[in-house]
This record gives C-alpha cells, sequence and structure tokens, in this order.
C-alpha cells in the first residue's frame, strides 16, 4: 500500500471506533483476533457514547464520503435485515446529508454556465432544497418561460475522495483470492464496475441524457413520470430540470392519509422495474426511497416519480433471455431447469452435479413461495444462496451487479408500502408475456418489420451476390485441391525421408561394426554412404 492509502485506511478505522461502531463486531470466538486487535492496536475512544448505534452509523458514513453513504442508502432499504432504529437513521442519507455552502453551489453554477447566474435563472435559493453524496440540489425559476426548475449541482473536491476509496478497495480486492473461495467472487470485476457507476455519477451530461432517454420510454404512461430536462442549461457538473411535487415513497402515513391504492401502489413498483429490464433494456439502478416520489394527483390510481438517473443499467439479448427464464423456472419451482440454465450459461462449472445443484437450490427456495412477503426472510434466503453458491463454485456476474442491487430495492420499497404484496405473482405474468413476446408469432413479424427495409434495398443485388458467391465456392474448391495435393506431397516426401534417414543410420552402424574388425577400408565406405543417405533424407524432409 501506498502512504495514502494507508492513511485513508487509517482514516476509516478511525472514524468507525471514534463513532463505537465496534460494537457490531458479534462476541464471539470468530471475531476474537478483530477484537483484541481493536484494543492492542487503537487505542481510540467512543466520542459519541451519548448518541444511538443507528445515529453513530450514518453519522461516520457521511463522514466518510460518497462510497460509504452509496453503501448507507442501499442498506437503509433493508428493513428486513436491521431493526428500525437503524434504518430509520440510514434512510436520512437518501436526501439529508450535510450541503455545502449555498454561495459555492451559487459559483459553481456560473462558472459552468459562463456567466451571471441572473441572466438565465430566478429566485434561486441558496438553501438546498436536497443534499446526497454526489451532489445537492437548489431550487429556481426559469426567465424564459417563469417554470420552476431544480438545479443539480456536483460537490466540490469530491473526485480525490472517491478515487482515494476506490483505490483502497483495489488494494483489498487484490487480497480477497488469497482468501478460501475468494477467487469465485471476482472481486476485482465488482470493484471495477462499481468504480464506473460512481464516477458515471460525477458526470451530470450523462444523467441529462439517461433522464431523457426514460422519459420517452415512459411517455404517456400511467406508471411512471419522468421529469423534464433542460439540456441547454446542463453541463458536465450541472444539471437543470423541472421541479416536481410529491410525497416521498417512504411516507407511508402520507400515502395512507390521501387514500393511495397501497396495493397497487406496490405491484406497479414491481412491473416498473420489469418493464425497464426487459422491455427497455435500461433500468433506473438507484432506486432508493430519497429518489421515488409519488405523485398527489389520482390516489386511487397512483403515479411513481422518479429522480436522480446519475446510474442506470442495462442488459443485452443472452442475458435478458436468461434472467427470464430463469424467473419463470424459480416461479414454476422448476429447479431441474433452474440448475441446468445455470450449468448451460457458465455461471458454475460443466461438470457440475445438476441432480445436486437442484436439490441445493430447491432447499433454499421452496420454503418461499406462497408466503406473504412479510413473511420471507430474504436475508436468510440470501445467506442459504450464497452457501449454495460457494458449495458449486458459482462465479460472481460483475455485469448483474447493478440489478441485483436494484432488486434489493424494490424488494425493500414493496416490503414497506405492502407487506401482503405477492412479489411473484406480480412479476410472473409479465415475464411470460414478455418470453413469449420473444419467441412466438409477434416476435418474427417483428423481426421482418425490421429488416424488411434493409431486405428491400438488398434485393436487386441478389443476382449477382448469387452469382458472386458461385464463384466463391469454385475458387474454394480449386484452392481446397490445390493444398490437397501440396499435402500429400508433403506425405510422400516425408515417407521418403524417413527412409533415407533409417537406411543412413544402418549403413553407419554396419560401417562401425566393420571399423571394429579391422576392415577400415569397407568400414569407411559404408559410413560415407551412409551419411550421404542421410543428407538426402534431411533435405527430402525440409
Amino acid at each position: 500500500m501506498t502512504p495514502s492509502e494507508i492513511k485513508r485506511l487509517y482514516f476509516i478505522i478511525k472514524v468507525f471506533l471514534t463513532y463505537g461502531l465496534d460494537e457490531l463486531i458479534p462476541k464471539i470466538r470468530l471475531t476474537w483476533p478483530l477484537r483484541f486487535g481493536r484494543y492492542f492496536l487503537f487505542w481510540l475512544p467512543n466520542r459519541h457514547k451519548d448518541k444511538p448505534l443507528g445515529e453513530r452509523l450514518r453519522l461516520a458514513l457521511q463522514e466518510l464520503g460518497p462510497v460509504w453513504i452509496k453503501l448507507g442508502q442501499m442498506l437503509s432499504t433493508r428493513r428486513d435485515l436491521f431493526p428500525s432504529a437503524i434504518s430509520d437513521q440510514l434512510s436520512l442519507l437518501q436526501d439529508r446529508v450535510i450541503s455545502f455552502d449555498g454561495a459555492v453551489a451559487h459559483k459553481s453554477i456560473e462558472t459552468a454556465l459562463g456567466g451571471s447566474l441572473e441572466t438565465w435563472f430566478e429566485d434561486f435559493a441558496l438553501h438546498p432544497l436536497a443534499s446526497a453524496s454526489i451532489a445537492q440540489v437548489h431550487t429556481a425559476r426559469l426567465k424564459e418561460n417563469g417554470k420552476e426548475i431544480v438545479i443539480k449541482v456536483i460537490r466540490p473536491d469530491i473526485l480525490p475522495v472517491i478515487k482515494a476509496d476506490v483505490r483502497l478497495m483495489y488494494r483489498l480486492a487484490n487480497l480477497v483470492p488469497l482468501l478460501p473461495d475468494g477467487r469465485r467472487l471476482r472481486p476485482l470485476e465488482v470493484v471495477r464496475e462499481y468504480e464506473k457507476t460512481l464516477l458515471d455519477e460525477l458526470n451530470l451530461l450523462r444523467e441529462a441524457a439517461n433522464a431523457i432517454q426514460l422519459r420517452r420510454n415512459f411517455e404517456d404512461s400511467p406508471m411512471l413520470y419522468v421529469p423534464e430536462v433542460y439540456p441547454d442549461y446542463c453541463r458536465e457538473n450541472v444539471l437543470v430540470m423541472e421541479r416536481i411535487y410529491g410525497i416521498p415513497v417512504s411516507d407511508v402515513a402520507a400515502l395512507e392519509a390521501q387514500n393511495t391504492n397501497m396495493k397497487l401502489l406496490a405491484e406497479r413498483g414491481v412491473q416498473i422495474f420489469f418493464t425497464q429490464v426487459f422491455r427497455d433494456s435500461f433500468f433506473h439502478a438507484d432506486m432508493h426511497p430519497g429518489n421515488i416520489f409519488v405523485s398527489y394527483e389520482r390516489p386511487e390510481d397512483p403515479t411513481y416519480i422518479g429522480i436522480d438517473y446519475g446510474i442506470v443499467g442495462s442488459l443485452n439479448k443472452d442475458d435478458k433471455r436468461y434472467l427470464a427464464e430463469n424467473f419463470i423456472a424459480f416461479f414454476n419451482r422448476d429447479y431441474r431447469k433452474v440448475a441446468e440454465l445455470h450449468v448451460d450459461s457458465g455461471w458454475v462449472p460443466v461438470d457440475t452435479n445438476v441432480e445436486d445443484f437442484e436439490f441445493a437450490i430447491r432447499t433454499v427456495c421452496e420454503p418461499i413461495f406462497e408466503k406473504p412477503l412479510a413473511d420471507i426472510s430474504f436475508g436468510h434466503v440470501l445467506l442459504n444462496l450464497f452457501n449454495t453458491a460457494r458449495r458449486f463454485n458459482m462465479a460472481v456476474q460483475p455485469q448483474l451487479v447493478l440489478l441485483q442491487k436494484t432488486l434489493l430495492y424494490v424488494e425493500g420499497l414493496g416490503r414497506q408500502l405492502y407487506p401482503q404484496l405477492d412479489l411473484w405473482k406480480t412479476a410472473k405474468p409479465f415475464l411470460e408475456d414478455w418470453l413469449h413476446d420473444q419467441v412466438g408469432l409477434p416476435a418474427i413479424m417483428r423481426a421482418f418489420k425490421e429488416k424488411a427495409p434493409y431486405w428491400a434495398e438488398k434485393l436487386p443485388e441478389f443476382p449477382e451476390l448469387i452469382y458472386g458467391t458461385l464463384q466463391q465456392h469454385k475458387r474454394l474448391q480449386t484452392s481446397i485441391d490445390k493444398i490437397s495435393q501440396q499435402l500429400k506431397q508433403q506425405r510422400n516426401n516425408h515417407r521418403k525421408s524417413l527412409y533415407l534417414l533409417g537406411i543412413g543410420a544402418t549403413l553407419f552402424i554396419c560401417g562401425g561394426l566393420f571399423f571394429i574388425t579391422n576392415l577400415t577400408h569397407l568400414s569407411w565406405g559404408l559410413m560415407g554412404v551412409g551419411i550421404i543417405s542421410w543428407i538426402l533424407g534431411w533435405f527430402k524432409l525440409k
């Protein structure tokens, strides 16, 4: 490790200890070295004993910066894994991170746009509307049309902090393969994917493009509304978009107070996710509650409002089909099919015993079906699946890390909004329809429609292409005949060479024997002929 990385690692340990987070280390025999090292190597006391554990955890993650805040945001959606005292505190990381000076934001925006802020905007609020790990948001109004907007601006000097933490993550990832079963986790690929998503979030032009794409995908949809982006005012560190008004999806009390159809709202959350993944191959991959709102309009037919599109994911055609078939097999409890799909895809070695793998998957998944979401311990299921993966050497797939994280968010939202939601029943019809659409008559018609203009363009060239193909076949056949003759000639030369080399060796040995019996002249003659035979054989071989 470099001195700067050692310094950062020390700072992380210092922050965790000064907030007393060593309390989270379970007091069991396996963790004895960690607890001993804490008291033997570090004498930093807990300086926040007056605060509850959840608040100390939130403050520590907040002090460590965006990489750790993102971790806290994801953990905040898992209320099934943590007590409410911790989840409630971690949820504050979604949009209530300590803000930076509004005057600094004002200056950053002016520098990015190359002029005075008042040239384009009015009623700019120095106090931020929201503050998150990467950026913060200020309200204003567009001068050109008087519309209310929000201006998102990147935090100053955030890149060095992110790069320092990522470098440290790479260092630690290099050590993971040294652990038992560590190579299967593919830690370097996972860190590389995480680094890419973090750096992508720092480019707000990318977020603007993502928002425009998603708005087009869900245009006129009753399920999701994406605010309008004003690209003329967007820069790499500045994003300008329509201001929206809605109820935070985490505010269940407010949603119930306006008689929101909670069952439909929860189902639409699942439907939006699967629509983005399978229909569009372009999904919002940062769906924590701080980025999701519900419109005040039509509570009986609720509409989601999504913001913050810095992280999006996409899947190729093979990934989508493989995932859909796995989901369907899971829903149908066809564990044999699940096992075979994993082997066929290469996620587990080809020599995996399918029967054993099928039984292991059945053991993990069978207990979770036909239960309401509130009764399912997904933490326990995930732990069992991890043990199954380790047992069968299942490789981690970095390209699906974002999808897995988003699934956790969706599941957390569903649990929070409508604990009785049947996640499987909601998703299964969608996936079955999608698969049917991919392999049935509609898929054939769609492919024909897509390819018809290309075929029409190439149709006049068909006679020439056919003639060219026949000529190419003729030339190919001639080349094959020529190569066959050359190979035959080489084999003949090889046989002659071996014959001459054999004769030469025999004559040379005979000459040596005659030399021993004092028949010198005959000996030299035989040896000479043998050498000549060797030389001829060598040339033939060459």
